[in-house]
């Protein structure tokens, strides 16, 4: 008996010869109002209509100590520095981010599996969820780059397979994030409209993305359009507070040149019944340390 696959359809082309602006088609929360959780309805209706929930401290100031300590002996761990899955600043040479973060260090492991975070994941995407990807952001002062304006839907649907907008990022501040050092920004409300960029994805374009972006840029017209229809809001707070973004968000962060670091653990969590097909917009799977392939959930 001959058995037949089918492709999902794909509802958000991207990468094509012309940008395109397509509305969700997806729920922003997947959960109901009632589902268990820390986080409460009022929040829950605010992330629905901004794309985002900011928690004041999600960890204590003595946990901050212990995962920053941790980012710091990995970044200065040769090993790590050898290692594909981490990435260094063009310029300096420095360490930029290091990935599956929660596979290298069995603390940053308990942190995925704390239900403080992975609680909120469940509750905004509506069932178990699995780490998509985990990594620890560094900024040192002087003159860290930052991230150009994207949306991760774009990449993770175009270049991991990822059918649907049902997955969820966390950025939890391991240092002050001050209005001037780099911080996250995102335009609120974009979340509702998908920007298919234009342009065809190169082969192993994870090389040069993870520095510098390039294919799955958004136009400057299309990004004035954005900001002008929705602003730009800038996240400040002190270590141990987070921003919990949705996947679609328009978002970026400027180049550090003030002397204060800024240092993040960022976690992914997709649902476990959004799994990663082929990918809809590329020549190849990015690795799986970037776009996991295992959908193990997180207990």
């Amino acid at each position: 008996m001959t058995t037949l696959t089918t492709t999902p359809t794909d509802l958000y082309p991207s990468r094509g010869a012309t940008e395109v602006r397509v509305p969700r088609k997806d729920p922003v929360v997947w959960g109901s109002p009632d589902t268990p959780g820390p986080i409460q309805a009022a929040e829950l209706e605010g992330f629905e209509r901004d794309g985002f929930l900011t928690v004041d401290q999600i960890i204590t100031p003595a946990e901050v100590q212990v995962y920053q300590r941790e980012l710091d002996r990995l970044v200065g761990d040769p090993a790590i520095r050898a290692d594909e899955r981490s990435i260094v600043e063009p310029q300096s040479g420095e360490i930029r981010s290091v990935f599956e973060v929660h596979r290298l260090s069995e603390l940053f492991a308990n942190l995925v599996h704390d239900e403080r975070v992975v609680g909120r994941a469940r509750q905004i995407l509506g069932s178990d969820v699995y780490v998509h990807q985990s990594r620890i952001n560094v900024k040192p002062g002087f003159g860290a780059s930052g991230f150009y304006w994207h949306s991760d839907f774009e990449t993770w649907h175009a270049e991991d397979g990822l059918p649907h907008m049902r997955t969820v990022s966390v950025s939890i501040a391991l240092t002050e994030n001050y209005d001037t050092n780099g911080g996250l920004m995102i335009m609120p409300g974009s979340h509702k409209t998908y920007l298919g960029c234009a342009g065809a994805t190169p082969k192993d374009n994870y090389k040069k993305s993870l520095q510098m972006q390039d294919a799955g840029t958004p136009s400057d017209e299309a990004l004035t359009e954005l900001a002008s229809e929705h602003g730009i809001r800038l996240f400040t707070g002190a270590a141990g507070s987070a921003t919990w973004f949705d996947c679609n968000c328009m978002h970026g962060s400027g180049d550090n040149i003030t002397p204060f670091p800024r240092s993040n653990v960022f976690i992914v969590f997709n649902s476990v019944e959004n799994t990663a097909v082929e990918p809809f917009a590329a020549p190849v799977r990015r690795p799986e340390f970037i776009g996991a392939r295992d959908f193990t959930p997180v207990r």
